[in-house]
């Protein structure tokens, strides 16, 4: 299998995430993790799958990975397994502040519309998308986020044998 795990991260929480389901999908084949903004567009061809992440900010995906996604041509992605993964406030942290609630329940979080945008461009979603868990902005991440991200990529990897 030859898997793409892209990502952007301002704290390292994003990137910890990615290098473990970079792991998780395994040893055979080829898997690269590769932060958004160091993708060049060579790498996308021959996949069987790509994973995109980043860090939840303004309950969208950050920046470079806003870019990353666009700079995908049209149908490019036909015939590739595609999933998304974002990292996120936890909801106790986010129902402490009632308003911050209110707006996630509106506008979500980075995920589903990164999964959204790999759709777009022709890629055929692997799995739901996931959010892991910070315990705040500049984190650390929630005790357990990286082991469950390694089965995270193991339910897509075994989902696209």
């Amino acid at each position: 299998m030859k898997a793409l795990v892209v990502y952007d991260s301002v704290y390292g929480n994003t990137e910890q995430i990615a290098q473990a389901i970079g792991d998780g999908l395994g040893t055979e084949g080829d898997v690269q993790v590769l932060r958004a903004s160091d993708v060049k567009p060579e790498q996308l061809e021959g996949l069987d799958l790509l994973v995109v992440g980043s860090a939840t900010q303004r309950f969208t995906s950050l920046p470079a990975t806003s870019r990353f996604l666009k700079g995908i041509p049209r149908d490019s992605l036909d015939g590739i397994k595609v999933a998304a993964f974002d990292t996120r406030f936890t909801v106790s942290n986010i129902e402490k502040v009632r308003v911050l609630a209110f707006i996630v329940r509106i506008f979500g979080y980075a995920a589903e519309p990164i999964l959204s945008k790999l759709e777009k461009k022709g890629g055929e979603p692997a799995v739901p998308p996931e959010g892991f868990f910070v315990g705040d902005t500049e984190g650390p991440l929630e005790e357990g986020e990286l082991e469950r991200a390694t089965g995270w990529a193991k339910e897509i990897a075994t989902s696209i044998e």
